[in-house]
């Protein structure tokens, strides 16, 4: 019999970066000039940054001796083969089309797949998904289950599908006017939350027998994967690798950005079964993104990926990554900081509508509090609420959506749990003077997608704490 209780990551130290350290006056003066907008501070003056894990993880030394393999010829590079491989064996799917990072994937099966006045349902929005389909004239409709929408919530799979609104979406519209259905995995904006395989399947059979593609937004399909193994019954003796490939195989094609799960720092692709549809996104992708054996990528990063990929299938692998993130959110729950339940895979997600409640939506609460923890530690979060939400297309008023969040993203294979323990000390300091909180007004907004560049002003006096 063992006592041993911790556990510790799969993987050894072999080059270090130093971090910055800065002084409150010196955070102050930047998160102004910043416009209290996190996107628009310098990477150099943030001292824990968890802004996002996209592109932001560490390789390994096998991922960067492929970067040394790198076919630079403009068509037919071999690390395209080996990506193509790669997508083939662990996700399925028969038709690769590489592109520089998920969003430009999102851009071209959206111009594809979708026909003005059409319909895209899916399980709570994501802003750049969103975008892309409104921009190619179709609606998003909302059908996750009503649980995702609780940050109290323990439903273990909160990313589900209710198929009875999709039901409903069919009956109000008819089927022949809905472009595709996308089922992201795991759901960013509900908290990182999964989906089943139960519900994967019961909402893949109704579609196909109802004439509608099935869109997966792979990006953190890995990770979903592993709380199938771990939560849902049947699965606990199968790897995330077999998982992966199960829940794939529900599906027409996938979305990815392989900044997520894939363990590099660029890079994305399509991928599909139906060759008239390659054919077309083969055809767009040299428009918009580069020929179709690169299309934006360079060839070692094409390596980087396929080995990445490898790698992120890995059970070990990913029971460290995502217990770090549980880690950091139950110091949290111990605390008593609202966040929401239960964690999710890739960051814990703070409830900045309960922590700041003195604040009112229309005053930005959770891109307030993102300010005001990097102030207190220069610790880089993200908001995600009513900005991140933007702006309905036709009233154009402020969307609110039930969430109000800061993300504390993790990336992967990048800080150590002292860190954790830092944010989570950071995070506690800032609830324990949570009253002094001042909320945001807008000085700055761009059209489109515009948490990333807009700038805000204090309500109330000067600086984020009162």
């Amino acid at each position: 019999m063992t006592r041993r209780t911790s556990w510790a990551e799969p993987w050894k130290i072999k080059v270090v970066e130093s971090i910055k350290m800065t002084t409150r006056e010196q955070r102050e003066v930047a998160i102004r000039d910043a416009g209290y907008n996190t996107f628009l501070l310098k990477s150099e003056d943030c001292y824990i940054d968890l802004l996002t894990d996209s592109g932001t993880n560490a390789m390994s030394d096998n991922q960067w001796a492929g970067m040394m393999l790198g076919d630079e010829a403009y068509a037919g590079s071999r690390n395209f083969y080996a990506l193509e491989s790669a997508v083939q064996t662990y996700y399925g799917y028969e038709y690769l089309i590489p592109t520089h990072q998920g969003r430009g994937a999102e851009n071209i099966l959206s111009k594809i797949l979708i026909k003005d006045g059409d319909y895209v349902p899916g399980n709570m929005y994501f802003t750049t998904t969103r975008l892309h389909q409104e921009l190619a004239g179709g609606t998003f409709r909302d059908v996750i289950i009503d649980e995702a929408h609780d940050p109290a919530s323990e439903h273990p799979f909160k990313g589900n599908v209710d198929l009875d609104k999709v039901k409903a979406l069919v009956a109000e519209v008819g089927a022949d006017r809905i472009a595709y259905i996308t089922i992201g995995v795991t759901v960013n904006l509900a908290g990182g939350q999964p989906v089943s395989m139960a519900n994967l399947r019961e909402v893949s059979t109704y579609c196909h027998d109802t004439g509608i593609t099935v869109i997966l937004d792979a990006t953190r399909a890995v990770e979903n994967a592993w709380f199938i193994q771990q939560r849902e019954k049947g699965y606990g003796d199968k790897s995330v690798a077999q998982i992966l490939r199960a829940m794939c195989d529900l599906t027409d094609g996938a979305t990815m950005s392989g900044k997520k799960d894939s363990l590099v720092n660029i890079g994305g692709w399509l991928a599909v079964r139906d060759r008239k549809v390659a054919e077309q996104a083969q055809n767009l992708v040299v428009v918009y993104e580069g020929l179709h054996t690169y299309g934006g990528m360079a060839g070692r990063d094409m390596e980087a990926m396929a080995r990445g990929i490898v790698e992120s299938v890995q059970d070990d692998h990913m029971r460290s990554r995502i217990g770090q993130v549980q880690y950091l959110g139950q110091k949290l729950i111990d605390a008593g900081v609202p966040v929401v339940h239960p964690i999710g895979g890739h960051a814990v997600f703070l409830d900045a509508a309960a922590i700041l409640p003195h604040i009112p939506r229309d005053k930005f609460p959770a891109q307030a509090l993102a300010a005001a923890l990097y102030v207190e530690s220069g610790i880089r979060s993200m908001e995600r609420g009513a900005v991140s939400a933007g702006r309905d297309a036709k009233t154009g008023e402020n969307r609110y959506p039930k969430l109000e969040l800061v993300r504390l993203t993790i990336p992967r294979r990048v800080y150590t749990q002292a860190h954790m323990d830092v944010t989570a000390e950071s995070v506690m300091e800032v609830f324990d003077h949570r009253d002094k909180v001042r909320g945001l007004e807008f000085l700055y907004e761009p059209e489109y997608l515009r948490f990333f560049q807009a700038r805000f002003g204090t309500v109330g006096g000067d600086g984020i704490f009162a």
